[in-house]
């Protein structure tokens, strides 16, 4: 195997020494080395080829490893949306979790997990609730009424959260579509996106860091 001139393809290196004494083959296959190879660049921004591409193609597939523009594209093999506002590290340890988090589908605990990953609220789920007779508030059978226990197949969220109308009401959708997604399909529930009561000298500017009223929905 005899030496490559300068400017010559190494791939000359992998034939008889007989193809090495032809100038024209080297520059020839340094074309395609530069293609497939990882020449071609310089120190500030090197050269990577397609031989580097598919060497590395198994880190596409990792959530902490692959490039930040695969991370959408990674999301959607596992049916998931990511949130505008995540950071890219936030995103990646999110999609670490995913498919252990769907393992526990249609359970309160993962119910929650899921709320709090993506809101940054914990929320609170209570199942049943007690509706005592009452004419023209609990008074219609079936509905919003019982004799004896608890509304089956039902159950209460509340979740907590600054009081952001704007960003409150985006959470409520968020939410809503993970209950939707995550509940049994037999189930209903009411929703109440609450948020920090009036506190003079603490949590007392409208609009800025209290509200009143809260954001509720029943949902079947």
């Amino acid at each position: 195997m005899a030496p490559t001139r300068p400017g010559s393809s190494q791939y000359l290196r992998h034939l008889p020494a007989l193809f090495s004494e032809d100038p024209f083959l080297g520059q020839f296959l340094r074309a395609f080395e530069e293609v497939l190879g990882s020449v071609g660049g310089d120190d500030a921004e090197p050269k990577y080829g397609l031989e580097g591409t598919i060497a590395d193609l198994a880190t596409l597939f990792d959530p902490l490893r692959t490039p930040d523009g695969f991370l959408p594209w990674l999301a959607g093999w596992v049916a998931l949306s990511l949130e505008a506002d995540w950071g890219p590290q936030q995103q990646r340890e999110f999609l670490g979790r995913i498919v252990a988090l769907y393992r526990r589908r249609g359970t309160e605990e993962n119910l929650k997990e899921l709320v709090r990953i993506y809101t940054g609220s914990d929320p609170q789920i209570r199942e049943g609730e007690q509706s005592g007779f009452q004419i023209g508030a609990h008074s219609t059978i079936g509905q919003d009424s019982q004799l004896g226990g608890s509304v089956p197949h039902f159950f209460h969220i509340t979740v907590s959260m600054a009081p952001d109308p704007a960003r409150a009401r985006r959470h409520k959708e968020i939410i809503t579509a993970l209950v939707d997604l995550e509940k049994p399909a037999h189930t209903f529930y009411k929703l109440d996106i609450s948020f920090a009561t009036m506190q003079i000298g603490k949590t007392s500017t409208i609009g800025v860091n209290t509200l009143l009223g809260n954001l509720s929905e029943t949902t079947s």
